[in-house]
């Protein structure tokens, strides 16, 4: 379990192997409920090489000093990314 921001990760491994690797995060809100999004990438077993990037935006909760993944969802492609950022630009423009 994690007790500070700086340590909440979506690296993840599974026989000796880094299956989820963080390239980078951003912190979109700070407290009790924390939003991060994280830009990563996963292995791929057949090529045996990291594919491309993705991001997934996960809120966290912090409870006795711990926090605890309440929520997650993931953008799957840059395309997608686009999307997401084309439509909030959009709206905060108005």
């Amino acid at each position: 379990m994690f007790s500070t921001i700086e340590e909440l990760t979506v690296n993840y491994t599974e026989d000796d192997i880094l299956v989820v690797k963080e390239l980078d995060k951003r912190v979109l809100s700070k407290g009790a409920w924390t939003t991060i999004i994280f830009r990563y990438q996963q292995w791929n077993k057949k090529k045996e090489e990291y594919g491309p990037d993705r991001y997934t935006i996960r809120r966290y909760r912090k409870m006795n000093d711990v926090y605890k993944q309440q929520g997650k969802f993931n953008i799957s492609s840059a395309d997608q990314a686009r999307k997401i950022v084309d439509a909030l630009n959009s709206w905060v423009a108005e």
